[in-house]
């Protein structure tokens, strides 16, 4: 059985690459678009999770990172570096192991999931931590990058935008059409922003018809596109979008007006739901930050905002176990019984 070929090469006509391009993969992309029968039968629509927590590091990023690595070594850098609330850093760490260069990744001081930084410690990336936020963090690798010969790969780097632009080329070749409604979370907001423009893209290319509404979604105690200012100490379950001041704000908030799209906010409380709803009733493990964009179509549906009919993606970024102890927290206490087949019987049947 052959495997699909990498992500660069199946998109090549759309990503700035040539024959001079190194293709640095880990077999990223081609991530199952799932359909989400029970949850579209209450709301009368068709929804599908496109589930990024099958990229080879578990996110996204993955997307992002095999173009901004490949691009880099392509250049001659010896270094990659990134600020990363986890995804970014277990994404690049991985790609430049692959590709034989060094990785430096600057963390917040205790907010990180263990998942994610047991991933960038186990590729051997020089692992920093400051004390601050992801804001400072990211303050300060764009200072290093701007003095020394060092690839920034954070999603203000346009190759990491680029590649993260085929899930939106993905989503449309499953279908076989744009959905009508796209719904994302939202935390730097280098996604949105190339979501929208892969849709684009195919649109410019005649591979679909029509592009779809994009409908954000930021935590509540992390919501500063929502806000309308940035947020000095950002506070949410979801550790991946606890971001108070977007890098790609701007872009972000052009494609959502574009799109006669929305952004909002979800409670923590509403992605917690979201979350383990997603996982008792359609199977997918996703990390918290992925639920926001489920907890938002959730709380849309709910207020009447889609018609009947209607096809909407909600892209889930990560997989759950890069955040296991959220998990642990959330679930139901195990069930300690004698070892009887009657008592068996009981927990099994009685709860």
């Amino acid at each position: 059985m052959s495997l699909p070929p990498a992500l660069i090469v199946r998109y090549r006509a759309f990503l700035a690459v040539t024959d001079a391009t190194p293709v640095i993969s880990l077999g990223e992309g081609a991530t199952p678009l799932v359909a989400l029968e029970r949850l579209g039968a209450r709301f009368g629509v068709r929804v599908f999770a496109k589930f990024e927590g099958m990229n080879p590091t578990g996110s996204f990023k993955d997307r992002g990172m095999t173009m901004a690595v490949s691009k880099a070594v392509e250049r001659g850098a010896q270094a990659v570096i990134c600020a990363s609330t986890g995804n970014t850093s277990a994404s690049a760490a991985a790609y430049a192991a692959r590709a034989g260069i060094l990785a430096a990744v600057v963390i917040p001081e205790g907010k990180i999931a263990s998942g994610k930084l047991a991933q960038a410690i186990v590729h051997g990336a020089r692992v920093i931590s400051i004390d601050g936020n992801f804001d400072q963090a990211l303050e300060v690798v764009r200072g290093l990058a701007e003095v020394s010969d060092i690839e920034l790969v954070n999603s203000v780097n346009p190759h990491r935008i680029a590649g993260q632009m085929t899930g939106a080329f993905e989503i449309c070749d499953d279908l076989g059409q744009a959905p009508d409604v796209l719904c994302i979370p939202v935390g730097n907001a280098g996604n949105i922003t190339a979501y929208w423009a892969g849709f684009q893209a195919y649109h410019r290319a005649g591979r679909v018809s029509s592009v779809p509404r994009m409908m954000g979604f930021q935590a509540a105690g992390a919501a500063p596109l929502v806000l309308g200012h940035t947020i000095d100490h950002p506070e949410t379950v979801a550790t991946a979008i606890r971001i108070g001041n977007p890098a790609s704000g701007p872009q972000a908030l052009a494609a959502i007006a574009d799109s006669h799209g929305s952004i909002a906010s979800v409670t923590d409380a509403q992605i917690l739901a979201a979350y383990r709803l997603v996982a008792t009733t359609e199977g997918i493990f996703c990390e918290p930050a992925s639920a926001a964009s489920l907890a938002g179509f959730m709380m849309r549906a709910e207020a009447g905002e889609f018609t009947d009919g209607q096809t909407v993606v909600c892209v889930l970024t990560g997989h759950g176990l890069k955040d296991p102890d959220i998990a642990v927290a959330n679930a139901s206490p195990v069930i300690r019984i004698p070892s009887t087949v009657a008592d068996l019987e009981r927990a099994v049947f009685d709860g």
